[in-house]
């Protein structure tokens, strides 16, 4: 008696259902702006809409993409709506998602070049693309070296692999690893400690910053000369291009002299920032990058592509490759052997790799350097022009500078009526923003970088605030 066919659905089926989630898709990203941009559901409640057990047969694929409306989307924070403004953003875009279909339907493990070469020279290409798009050092291509680029998941990522890097090399060297250092501001974004944490570094430094929120680079080096003198050991430092607070920009050439005279592995973080130096005009707010060890950008922040994609390069890849390669006889084969290929499993954490530069690959072609530049700039504009509203404003004022597309400020009249212009946008139903705290005072975070931004949306978000700032004159 033969065996009972798995239920897997028909390629008629699949093409079906497939054209209809794309359509399901094109209507939400076209519609996006009709809903709330924040879910109001409670917590469990998304919960409450799935049984409790799994089903013993297998269900109608109507019925489950209904349950997309049904379950799903009542509890969705919609960060592909024009007026969201909170956190940092995380771009998508019709390309990307594109690339991410094609990648999904592949279905390819990359860890090693032998296992798919595609993944892995599309990948060290788009890398090498964007060291141009970027105006990043010539010596960080793939192709010419000694440095080279690879895509992760997260700036999180990238930066636990090169504290673990310079751990391991600080093995090597025989050093006491229970008196490893590790450096960052005050204002560095919390994956430096963490990832210190999990690398294993007992001491862990928050540097002091300056008027601006950067990295007072005479802080970092009287830090590391008091751990000198007692006994610790300097190992790694990071400067971050557009912190997670304010965006500010630690002076990554000054930072750098502290890290090379004391043989310091030097990080940059420009997780958010990063995209931004597609445009030429603004390369200068990270210059020193020659000196430094390591340096992470997020394309799925602000680059139309969406999570996950990360871009991570260093200065030199043998280092990389001379902590993480571990081969066993099943990882080996012909081509690795002979050095032939990049095998990117050694380049990171993980074993296992999917297929991300498919849809940078999209993304970068769809748009073209020109597209992706206009893109950022027009949201740089909106951003000084909110700013000089805020600071036009008598019952305003800013925070920070508003270098990017980050507008940072406070109400004058303190941290009540400035948490109220927070509560008023954010429970309007229509924008998002994050309020946080600086110096101990609350201060409000505006970010322009969804995708389908535009001019009205900020001109729509500039008035909610004016109403709110003028309630407790009212009260």
């Amino acid at each position: 008696m033969a065996d009972p066919p798995v239920p897997h659905l028909s390629f008629e089926d699949f093409r079906k259902h497939g054209h209809d989630l794309i359509d399901w898709v094109a209507d939400y990203l076209e519609h996006v702006g009709d809903r709330p941009v924040r879910p109001q559901v409670e917590p469990g409640e998304v919960r409450a809409g799935i049984p409790a057990h799994p089903p013993d047969t297998s269900e109608n694929m109507d019925a489950i993409l209904a349950d997309l409306d049904r379950v799903v989307m009542p509890g969705i924070a919609h960060w592909q709506h024009p007026g969201w403004f909170a956190y940092y953003p995380a771009s998508t875009s019709p390309a990307s998602i594109l690339g991410e279909i094609a990648a999904a339907g592949l279905g390819v493990q990359g860890m090693l070049w032998s296992t798919s070469p595609a993944v892995t020279e599309v990948e060290s290409a788009m890398l090498d693309w964007l060291v141009d798009l970027l105006g990043l050092p010539g010596t960080w291509r793939v192709d010419t070296g000694p440095g080279g680029g690879v895509l992760q998941m997260t700036a999180s990522d990238s930066t636990h692999t090169t504290l673990a890097v310079a751990r391991h090399e600080a093995s090597v060297r025989g050093e006491d690893l229970n008196q490893l250092v590790a450096y960052g501001s005050a204002e560095a974004h919390s994956s430096v400690e963490k990832g210190a944490r999990v690398a294993g570094y007992r001491h862990i430094r928050a540097v002091e910053v300056d008027h601006d929120q950067a990295m007072d680079p005479g802080a970092l080096a009287r830090a590391v000369d008091a751990d000198r003198d007692a006994g610790l050991v300097p190992t790694w430092v990071c400067s971050t291009v557009g912190t997670t607070g304010t965006a500010a920009i630690d002076p990554v050439r000054r930072v750098a002299d502290v890290a090379r005279a004391n043989a310091m592995w030097h990080h940059v973080d420009a997780a958010y920032a990063g995209t931004a130096m597609i445009c030429p005009e603004l390369r200068h707010l990270q210059d020193g990058l020659a000196l430094v060890d390591s340096y992470v950008f997020n394309p799925h922040k602000w680059m139309l592509t969406n999570f996950d994609c990360s871009a991570f390069w260093v200065a030199d890849r043998a280092r990389l490759t001379g902590a993480l390669s571990i081969t066993p006889p099943y990882l080996r084969n012909q081509a690795s052997d002979a050095g032939e290929v990049i095998d990117y499993r050694d380049w990171h954490v993980p074993l296992g790799r999917r297929f991300r530069a498919l849809k940078l690959w999209f993304v970068l072609r769809s748009y073209g350097a020109e597209g992706l530049r206009r893109h950022v700039r027009n949201h740089l504009d909106w951003a000084q022009m909110l700013s000089e509203r805020v600071e036009a404003d008598r019952r305003l004022e800013l925070v920070a500078p508003t270098v990017f597309a980050l507008v940072s400020f406070r109400h004058v009249a303190g941290d009540t009526a400035t948490r109220a212009i927070a509560e008023a946008v954010n429970t309007s139903g229509w924008a998002y923003l994050t309020p946080s705290v600086i110096d101990g005072s609350a201060f409000v975070r505006v970010c322009i970088g969804s995708t389908w931004t535009e001019r009205q949306h900020v001109e729509a978000l500039w008035a909610l605030i004016d109403d709110a700032a003028a309630a407790p004159a009212q009260l």
